[in-house]
């Protein structure tokens, strides 16, 4: 699909507060250098290719995935300090609530044509893009364990703006990542997505619970929501029309379970879920 520093606001807490929307693993945890080396190279494309620069000077292929795979403790370190970063003023951190749908697992589907694996570690996504404000807090579980939070999962999610287009290239808003504390929750503030002919409105997301296995599918919003959403400003100036959810192959697979439930908060909405994963 066709396609600043982040805004005031960002919510961050350090590893170990209550309701805290990231966590990183430290030294000596089990998984701790997995999701260090996953950290290192999915930090950003700039930050890649720094760390990269670094060894190029007479490094091999093997070499440089040595390098990835000692390099667990400065991928804890960002992790942790991006966590660690107090929060706005003004701006507080509760516990994920809301509506959250039951234990059940998530309906799959694929990343379609504009997953880039460039989400910076994150919980605003936002980098000032129009919108209504949505805080997205997310919890996930391993349903084939009686539906016990998983902690240490990556969670990735990208979405179209308030005009239904997706950044490309060297962009990066409305994409971020963020790492689940020991409760399994994570917290993305992003806005309510745009639309495009052909699909309903949706946000992606993709958990990463290891190395070896991911889960991708997307979250919709109710008609009745958007419809109201739709009606203001920066959505309101645009005239293409909207394909309702009843029209969408993956609402319709999905059975309308992977459905947000936003409830008004402040000057926007926030919505909380459940992702449960086999």
């Amino acid at each position: 699909m066709p396609g600043g520093p982040d805004p005031a606001g960002i919510v961050r807490q350090a590893p170990g507060g209550p309701g805290r929307p990231c966590v990183g693993r430290g030294p000596g945890r089990r998984g701790a250098g997995r999701w260090a080396r996953w950290a290192a190279v999915r930090d950003g494309p700039g930050r890649r290719r720094e760390r990269l620069r670094m060894t190029d000077k007479g490094t091999t292929p093997t070499s440089r995935r040595a390098l990835l795979l000692t390099a667990g403790s400065a991928g804890v370190a960002a992790l942790t300090a991006a966590c660690a970063r107090p929060a706005t003023p003004g701006r507080a951190a509760p516990a994920p609530s809301g509506a959250t749908p039951g234990c059940v697992l998530a309906v799959t589907s694929g990343a379609g044509p504009n997953y880039s694996g460039r989400g910076r570690t994150r919980s605003d996504v936002t980098e000032g893009r129009e919108g209504v404000p949505l805080r997205l807090e997310l919890t996930v579980v391993r349903v084939k364990d009686g539906c016990r939070p998983l902690p240490g999962a990556a969670v990735d999610i990208w979405q179209a703006d308030a005009s239904g287009v997706y950044s490309e290239g060297r962009q990066t808003w409305l994409r971020g990542v963020q790492v689940t504390d020991a409760a399994g929750r994570c917290v993305f503030e992003t806005i309510v997505p745009g639309w495009y002919a052909g699909l309903a409105p949706h946000i992606h997301f993709k958990v990463r619970p290891d190395e070896r296995s991911e889960t991708t599918s997307q979250f919709f919003l109710p008609d009745a929501f958007l419809k109201d959403v739709y009606g203001r400003q920066p959505y309101a100036r645009r005239k293409a029309p909207r394909d309702p959810n009843g029209n969408d192959d993956r609402y319709r697979a999905a059975d309308g379970k992977m459905t947000l439930t936003p409830a008004a908060d402040g000057t926007g909405y926030r919505a909380a879920f459940t992702v449960g994963l086999a």
